[in-house]
């Protein structure tokens, strides 16, 4: 990642609304996100579970304060009828965005935990670079939210029952599952603080991705 802000999303989605979800995620709303001014990319990823059809997607911005900046607000209180149509669907919805604190690791790993966390590591870059520095991760992040630009008041919002909203995100990119067993195993050691009020530990593939440099080629 290249931009100091970021913004997490999670989604649950039934199955009748899946390939509907999908293609407006890759054919629509990612794009329409990174072409707003200060959006940097955009990575889609799935919970590697059968139970239930659960995504995360991670926005990198150049700031934090895009997240209640005009462009952004603009879009957020003018859903396209895609959008109108799918946000109400979303299930255990969970979003925040703020400052990415810690970054440690090069590259990006196709297999991730991403943690929700209610106590922020004291020494979040000392706790980054111990993680990456475990077999098979290639990167590790820890960003804290901002609720205020978080909670703006949109139309979009308004669609949306019951969003949730969390303190922190610790990110763990890693070649392979067990790697980031290993990791979270570590995480537990060191930080247990940490860890004893973060989100359950679920694993995620990569789905999609979508840099705003490429976004509008035809």
């Amino acid at each position: 990642m290249r931009g100091a802000g970021f913004l997490a999303i999670w989604s649950d989605v039934e199955a009748h609304d899946l390939i509907d979800y999908r293609h407006w995620l890759t054919r629509e709303h990612t794009t329409e996100r990174v072409t707003t001014r200060g959006f940097l990319a955009s990575r889609v990823f799935r919970a590697a579970r059968d139970d239930i059809n659960r995504f995360f997607i991670l926005y990198e911005l150049e700031t934090p304060e895009v997240l209640d900046g005009a462009a952004y607000l603009a879009r957020l209180n003018a859903p396209t009828p895609w959008s109108q149509r799918i946000m109400p669907k979303l299930g255990n919805f969970m979003r925040g965005g703020g400052v990415m604190v810690a970054r440690a690791g090069r590259g990006e790993g196709a297999t991730i935990m991403a943690l929700r966390i209610e106590t922020l590591p004291k020494h979040p870059q000392k706790l980054a670079e111990a993680l990456v520095a475990c077999d098979g991760i290639a990167a590790v992040q820890i960003g804290t939210t901002d609720e205020a630009r978080t909670s703006v008041p949109t139309a979009e919002k308004g669609m949306r029952k019951d969003e949730g909203f969390f303190a922190g995100l610790l990110l763990i990119e890693a070649l392979d599952v067990a790697s980031l067993q290993g990791a979270l195993q570590q995480a537990r050691a060191i930080a247990s603080d940490v860890l004893g009020r973060a989100s359950e530990p679920e694993v995620y593939q990569a789905m999609f991705a979508l840099d705003a440099r490429i976004a509008d080629f035809g």
